[in-house]
């Protein structure tokens, strides 16, 4: 089994109630492809360094995900005829960092940092 970090990013105008049916949708088709889906974040809206379809921000969904190529193919094959979807990236990597939260909000940050102490 490989392990993969795949990104999404949905256009500016989504509602919170289409970015969950996309994750469910995309969750749907690595499950029916025998793969697995490790964890899966909503980084929310965040601005683009450019102009991507006249929008100047997208919405992250990043899931990590355990499988094999067929998976990958079968998912960028959906998304790349999807019009909600801005642009997609898929990184294959060694081991997962399930531990750091990259997008959090800064006082979750925080929170964990007096916890510790």
């Amino acid at each position: 089994m490989n392990l993969y970090e795949h990104t999404i990013i949905a256009r500016q105008d989504t509602s919170p109630a289409e970015i969950k049916q996309l994750t469910e949708k995309y969750t749907k088709i690595v499950e029916k492809n025998e793969g697995e889906i490790v964890k899966t974040e909503n980084w929310g809206l965040i601005n683009l360094s450019y102009l991507i379809k006249k929008n100047r921000k997208g919405s992250y969904i990043h899931f990590k995900i355990k499988g094999n190529g067929k998976v990958i193919n079968e998912l960028e094959k959906n998304e790349s005829i999807d019009k909600k979807l801005l642009r997609y990236l898929t990184v294959k990597v060694k081991k997962f960092d399930l531990e750091t939260s990259y997008f959090s909000k800064s006082e979750d940050i925080d929170k964990k940092e007096v916890s510790k102490n």
